[in-house]
């Protein structure tokens, strides 16, 4: 099989690249960090790249770019540690929007291909750990109109959103797969009360408590198309990871040929070599989980979740045995908020956290290779 890039992928790689040396260093992300995480800004910038329309469709402005260049640029983007809500605004609310009706496409899709909009998904909740399934956010139909009820926790980038995209109960018990519709919330609609924090990653995130509150509906069975954007979201958390790994791994190099003890560098350890190595094999392992993952986005619903799955299963476990390993190779000082090394083992933490933590995912690969199987129990 062919895992070669196109010239095209190659030059969108070279153009990200170029954006993150040039606007994006440490000093910047860090004051953006302690500044409470706020990223519009880079938001607009990465708009004036044209990322924000990779995903969207050319009859409403995107680029109509497809799974491999969202890896490609979320690499990129993990690579420099960039502080801005691009997966969550670029990549996973297109997907969901496609499934809404025409008029609801055309208001909002060239806006977030130019960069004027950000729409993020709003679905976790309280005691769901993880099962998209798990919605107790009640929709209910007054007239010609929808109204939510309902709360909503760890909303990427929720203050700084200019709607939300919410997963709520038509019907049925609280932990159905059926009855769930999507739908599009305003920021500021009456009802919609939105508390914005910062995040371990100096991210930011937001409590978003609905009440009676009006929506937009866009599509009543969206259960399916809800695990496709999360799958979506994983593909690009796997890509992320991979870039955060391997300037990681070489910022931790490059401290090892460095820093002196006993009168020698570190690296003419043979020990320390030894784990450097183990280090790169890990990363390497994600990388090609990384490729599967994007590779597999167009699969029936059954193949690509079991895929993603297990392509999660092997982020949590590389960022955790890399992060760990590279903060331990540099001593003290990689623990420090002044030093870069710690804000990559920030984010790589809140990756394995992400839709889905690593046992999660390991027990969902398990039951869809007995469903596989025919067996159970």
């Amino acid at each position: 099989m062919d895992f070669d890039f196109t010239d095209d992928q190659l030059a969108l790689r070279d153009a990200v690249a170029r954006w993150v040396d040039k606007g994006f260093g440490f000093e910047r992300r860090h004051g953006l960090a302690k500044a409470g995480g706020f990223t519009r800004v880079v938001w607009q910038e990465l708009a004036d790249l044209g990322l924000t329309g990779l995903t969207v469709p050319s009859e409403h402005g995107g680029m109509g770019f497809g799974a491999v260049e969202a890896m490609v640029v979320m690499e990129e983007l993990g690579t420099g540690l960039v502080n801005a809500p691009f997966a969550a605004g670029a990549l996973v609310a297109p997907a969901l929007l496609q499934a809404a009706p025409a008029d609801v496409q055309a208001e909002w899709l060239p806006r977030i291909a130019e960069g004027s909009a950000l729409v993020v998904l709003a679905h976790q909740e309280r005691a769901a750990r993880y099962r998209l399934h798990h919605v107790s956010t009640q929709a209910q139909r007054s007239g010609e109109q929808w109204l939510l009820t309902g709360s909503k926790s760890v909303v990427p980038a929720g203050d700084e959103a200019d709607a939300f995209i919410v997963p709520a109960r038509l019907s049925g018990v609280a932990d159905s797969t059926e009855g769930i519709g999507l739908f599009l919330v305003r920021q500021g609609a009456p009802g919609c009360s939105v508390r914005g924090h910062a995040t371990q990653d100096g991210a930011r995130a937001a409590e978003l408590q609905l009440q009676a509150c009006p929506a937009t509906l866009i599509c009543e069975q969206g259960f399916a198309v809800l695990e496709q954007a999360v799958d979506i979201a994983i593909a690009a958390l796997c890509a992320e990871g991979v870039g955060l790994m391997g300037k990681l791994t070489a910022i931790t190099v490059d401290y090892m040929n460095t820093r002196k003890q006993f009168g020698t560098t570190l690296a003419s350890f043979q020990a320390l070599r030894h784990r450097i190595a183990d280090v790169k094999m890990q990363l390497e392992l994600a990388r090609s989980m990384s490729y599967y993952a994007s590779l597999k986005l167009g699969e029936p619903a059954a193949a690509r979740r079991r895929a993603l799955s297990q392509a999660k299963v092997q982020l949590g476990q590389s960022a955790r045995f890399v992060g760990q390993q590279c903060i331990q190779l540099h001593g003290g000082i990689g623990v420090t908020d002044e030093y870069i090394a710690s804000h990559y083992f920030k984010r790589l933490t809140m990756l394995e956290m992400q839709f889905g933590d690593t046992l999660h995912h390991l027990g969902e690969v398990s039951t869809r290779m007995q469903e596989t199987a025919g067996v159970f129990g």
